[in-house]
């Protein structure tokens, strides 16, 4: 029996109406949008709570999408990136449409393949001040931003930073046809005197990497 407290008591589940879904404290759940065709709330659940009519109720944790925060959707922000906010909440339960997974970023980009139910998240986000907790997050290429993992990036054999294609004057189609990749910082005559067959086979650099 769950622990009665101020007319409610706690409850170890609850099972999504409709599937044969069960969510406890802890899980990630999609909830139902205030507005039709919109995309549904994400939240991670922290407690499950029943009153004494059996009204399940959920205090949920919410997540943000990058386009519902004061500074908005930018370049380095992936399609399935959302950020965890110290934004608490109480919903009913009968709101939860589904179940999701929140993965950490490093975790997202070894995904072999991503489901519509995965997402990531990165940051830490405060909607009562527009702002972003202290974190610490690996920038790249010469534009110093964090790393979608939507977009192509390519390697540089000789520093390994990476690179967008379009930072340094390449398109994403001649980007895939390289077979290796010297930035302008580290590019020699003698790399661009030899044919990318004679570098590769001399072991001075290795196959071009693409990060996506």
């Amino acid at each position: 029996m769950g622990k009665i407290r101020h007319g409610k008591r706690d409850v170890d589940s609850y099972i999504i109406r409709g599937t044969n879904k069960v969510v406890k404290a802890g899980d990630c759940v999609l909830m139902r949008p205030s507005e039709k065709n919109s995309a549904p709330y994400v939240a991670r659940v922290e407690k499950i709570e029943a009153d004494t009519l059996n009204n399940v109720i959920v205090q949920v944790r919410w997540y943000y999408r990058p386009e519902e925060t004061v500074g908005g959707r930018r370049q380095f922000h992936g399609a399935k990136e959302l950020f965890l906010s110290d934004h608490y909440d109480v919903q009913s339960a009968d709101t939860i449409e589904g179940k999701c997974t929140i993965h950490s970023f490093s975790n997202y980009t070894r995904l072999e393949n991503v489901m519509p139910e995965d997402y990531y998240s990165r940051f830490i986000y405060k909607p009562a001040t527009g702002a972003f907790a202290a974190h610490t997050v690996l920038v790249y290429c010469k534009c110093e931003m964090p790393y979608n993992p939507d977009d192509l990036m390519i390697q540089c054999d000789e520093c390994k930073n990476w690179y967008h294609p379009d930072c340094v004057d390449l398109t994403v189609q001649q980007a895939k046809q390289l077979d290796c990749f010297i930035c302008s910082e580290h590019r020699t005559d003698e790399h661009v005197k030899k044919p990318l067959s004679a570098i590769l086979e001399n072991g001075k650099e290795e196959p071009k990497r693409q990060k996506r």
